[in-house]
């Protein structure tokens, strides 16, 4: 199995199907619940057009699974291939997950998660791994019960905006300096 549509669950009620450009306004939705109950509504600048070309355009970004819950639209899980070197295999990355409210604790979250190690699996596919905010105590008993661990001595780096434009450009001041203390070379034969 490397596909996802239909798929039945154990869930009484509920399914999850791989959404088309139709659902675009319900992932913008849900992508804008998510960010204001993490607190970063302010980051959110998503549309429905740049929502519509990346992920249903002529070379999707990534892939959206919903959860329907008698028929009802209250979940998602936006995912997308990423790579291990070390393992020489792909990975599926999750960049959100997401229930609403009044679906919680009703096993929606379980059965995405559940769904996408499946499709991992299916995949030949190494691992499977997201990012969660560290003061995001629901969620972190939740993917613990998982049998999910925590990756201590990592942490997340992100260029983004103006800083992005100038790494691009090779006018960024850090990044001939990051390039030499990462190797600890440089010019000057003494290391000074």
């Amino acid at each position: 199995m490397t596909s996802l549509d239909p798929l039945a669950t154990e869930v009484p009620g509920l399914a999850l199907r791989v959404a088309v450009a139709d659902d675009v306004p319900v992932i913008l939705a849900f992508i804008r619940e998510l960010a204001a109950y993490e607190k970063l509504l302010h980051e959110c600048v998503a549309d429905e057009a740049g929502l519509r070309a990346t992920l249903f355009g002529v070379k999707p970004a990534a892939e959206v699974l919903l959860a329907v819950l008698e028929g009802e639209p209250v979940g998602l899980a936006l995912y997308f291939t990423s790579y291990s070197t070390f393992l020489a295999r792909p990975g599926l990355y999750l960049e959100d997950l997401f229930v609403r409210p009044a679906a919680r604790k009703r096993g929606v979250g379980a059965a995405l998660m559940t769904a996408l190690a499946r499709l991992a699996v299916a995949r030949g596919y190494g691992r499977f791994e997201w990012s969660v905010l560290d003061w995001n105590e629901p969620a972190l008993r939740f993917y613990r019960s998982l049998g999910a661990q925590g990756m201590d001595g990592w942490t997340v780096q992100r260029v983004t905006g103006e800083a992005l434009v100038r790494l691009a450009s090779g006018t960024s001041r850090d990044a001939s300096e990051a390039s030499r203390d990462a190797t600890g070379i440089s010019g000057d034969p003494a290391g000074t």
